[in-house]
């Protein structure tokens, strides 16, 4: 077949110029060329060759370090754009698949706006990283080309009645938006960097934390890309490939994910909670200050898994397609619709091609990783952040309790730990799993309608069997939870009884005791051994469910598909898109159980804070200042900036008739928290609250 930009049939609408040049379809595309051709030979020679004179200018240890206004929607913007562009280049293929010869005008064009856009972004972010904002011109005057040029061709297709039903109409709008877009985002550097058309340019200087030598943490300086990736992390990775790491060579934390930020900013949150005259006690007002400090990451990260459950469902939708475009006879699409010369492709016959879907599916599954990866470290990192913050507060208010509140009874040792530990681990585990507390309803809803859509009613009939066996598979995994609970209470009881007996093996001895001690150790042990047998067993219970009920469910839909449903279609596409959707439904089911008994310890462990007593004789009124710790075996305070040494703030003392407020580790028999000992007046304890909260 010839080769030809324009194409080489005879008589060729493509070079005709008869109604005027930019109605020639093929001398617009020719058009488009330009801005890329121009970026491409723009930005190479600074890349590769003069880029060297620029590194002088980089003065830090770190190779990301400034991000420059709109650098997230720079980056969001620029992967939608080359994810249009993949579909315009398929797109063109499709259409250059029927002509007589090649019309290279129809993804040349396209394919050089991918490498454009590749370099743009490559381009962008070695000037951020060397903070030399005035090699971006280039990129204004890219932009602005391209969609001076975008918005001609768009134009020109509205002159030829070219509409919506046109996947290249669509594509061609698509592209001017984004470009149009990208240009506001570099107006928009221009204006706050000032870096040309003012006088006086705006001097940025990097984020502290990349001051510091000792934070090796980067995933909240990196590019979005590495953000997504972990990129940032391969040197780490290969160095401990190498040789063994400890903290030193980990690093430091940035400012923001330490525990005093943290800390900081709930007692921001719970102050902002108590200057409402009207607002709410309890648990409820500790939720809302929680939510308060750390709702908006909560947010981002059950966005983030929505966005990947809902791109979860494009495979059974991809494979629907692939294997229903397989299964035809004439498998090759001939599009019918012809304009200025060329073949158009609508968006129907573009999503009936199996390669395209393929395709497609591909970077669906790419995407919905990549949300949920984001999800996951979202709220890990928020959890972490969270029990931080409240071991921080709880840590300065028992720091208050004088040895009166321990006499009384009101607060333990025991009870402390259980606070300290157990408590602010269950409110973490709860944020770990909150993004499914949204995301399981959507995720049910969404693929009992697509199944619904491809089997019809006797959708409803698995989706039922899944449902209604929901609640045995809670109570299954609320037995196993009791089984496991109440194993390790015997085992802990049972050593605690051995090393009594080990300890005191003399007395025993010279008592004769040894029968009345073999006893307790054989209940206890029998106790253990009963326990773990139902652990056993509803272990094996949960496994057979989780196995069995997708199995279950597919195997009765079908059958009532195909017993009570004669006419409906049950081809290949039908089953295995029926499949995966089935699959995709029992993962939130499987979840459920997790999720709502994190959710239930939750909030019995917030309700439970509040039992923390007021401390006697502390005054209530301590205003807030920076907390100094200083641990034992440190080289530094973990949790700490230092009071200046010209205005010291040390800790108030009790009254002699209640203690010291740092006496009281001591009477609590100190083993428990001789880590968190303060030494002399090192410690300034923020002001001092009825509770938590």
């Amino acid at each position: 077949m010839p080769l030809a930009f324009c194409g080489s049939e005879n008589h060729s609408a493509a070079y005709r110029v008869d109604q005027g040049v930019l109605n020639n379809g093929c001398f617009v595309d020719a058009l488009n060329v330009v801005p890329h051709v121009f970026l491409l030979f723009i930005t190479f020679p600074i890349l590769f060759i003069g880029w060297g004179s620029q590194s002088s200018k980089v003065h830090i240890h770190h190779s990301t370090w400034l991000h420059f206004p709109g650098h997230n929607l720079r980056w969001i913007l620029t992967f939608m754009l080359l994810f249009v562009l993949v579909c315009e280049i398929a797109e063109g293929i499709l259409s250059d698949g029927v002509t007589e010869s090649h019309h290279l005008h129809l993804y040349m064009p396209a394919g050089m706006a991918f490498m454009a856009a590749v370099t743009s972004v490559v381009y962008y972010h070695n000037i951020e990283t060397s903070n030399f904002p005035k090699l971006l011109i280039a990129l204004l005057v890219y932009w602005t080309l391209a969609f001076i040029t975008k918005t001609i061709k768009f134009v020109k297709f509205l002159d030829h009645a070219i509409g919506f039903s046109q996947l290249r109409f669509c594509l061609t709008g698509l592209l001017v938006i984004l470009y149009g877009m990208l240009l506001l985002v570099e107006v928009n550097v221009i204006r706050v960097r000032r870096y040309i058309f003012f006088k006086t340019p705006r001097e940025v200087k990097p984020p502290e934390d990349l001051q510091d030598l000792g934070v090796r943490f980067l995933q909240p300086f990196v590019n979005l890309l590495s953000k997504g990736t972990y990129w940032w992390m391969n040197a780490f990775i290969k160095t401990a490939h190498k040789k063994p790491i400890d903290l030193r060579a980990i690093g430091k934390l940035p400012i923001a994910m330490r525990a005093l930020t943290n800390y900081q900013r709930l007692c921001e949150a719970f102050d902002a909670q108590r200057k409402d005259i009207q607002g709410t006690q309890g648990a409820r007002a500790i939720w809302q200050a929680l939510s308060h400090a750390f709702g908006r990451r909560l947010v981002l990260s059950s966005t983030f898994r929505i966005l990947a459950d809902l791109l979860g469902f494009a495979g059974p939708l991809c494979i629907f397609g692939i294997v229903d475009h397989l299964g035809k006879e004439n498998d090759v699409f001939q599009p019918k619709t012809q304009f200025l010369g060329v073949y158009f492709v609508s968006s129907q016959e573009f999503l009936a091609n199996a390669y395209v879907l393929a395709v497609l599916l591909f970077l669906a599954l790419l995407l919905q990783r990549t949300f949920l990866q984001a999800s996951y470290y979202v709220a890990i990192e928020t959890g972490i952040n969270l029990r931080g913050a409240i071991q921080t507060k709880i840590y300065n208010k028992i720091m208050h309790l004088s040895t009166s509140n321990l006499s009384m009874g009101e607060m333990t040792a025991g009870q402390i730990c259980n606070l300290v530990a157990i408590d602010t681990n269950q409110l973490m585990w709860f944020f770990f799993l909150c993004p499914n507390l949204w995301a399981m309803p959507v995720q049910i809803i969404v693929g009992v309608i697509l199944l619904y859509y491809i089997l019809g009613v006797s959708a409803l009939i698995g989706a039922a069997v899944i449902i209604l066996l929901a609640p045995v598979q809670y109570f299954v995994a609320t037995k196993l939870s009791q089984a496991q609970r109440s194993t390790l209470e015997y085992s802990n009881e049972r050593l605690k009884q051995t090393n009594e007996m080990l300890r005191g093996i003399k007395l025993l001895k010279l008592y004769a005791w040894e029968n009345i001690f073999r006893t307790r150790v054989e209940t206890t042990r029998r106790k253990e051994m009963t326990s773990l047998r139902a652990f056993a067993i509803y272990t094996s219970i949960s496994i057979f469910m989780n196995t069995a009920i997708p199995i279950a469910a597919v195997l009765i839909t079908f059958v009532g598909h195909v017993s009570f449903f004669k006419e409906a279609d049950f081809s290949p596409s039908v089953a295995f898109a029926s499949l995966s959707l089935f699959h995709i439904l029992v993962t939130p089911l499987f979840l459920l159980s997790s999720v709502v008994r994190s959710t239930v310890k939750a909030l019995v462990r917030a309700t439970k804070n509040e039992a923390i007593p007021s401390p006697r004789g502390c005054p209530m009124d301590i205003r807030r200042h920076p907390l100094c710790l200083s641990f034992p075996g440190q080289v530094s305070p973990t949790l700490s900036t230092a009071p200046e040494p010209s205005q010291p703030q040390p800790v108030k003392q009790l009254p002699p008739s209640a203690g010291s407020c740092s006496d009281w580790p001591t009477a609590l028999g100190g083993s428990h928290f001789q880590a968190l000992e303060p030494h002399g007046d090192s410690a300034t304890v923020p002001e001092a609250l009825p509770s938590w909260e």
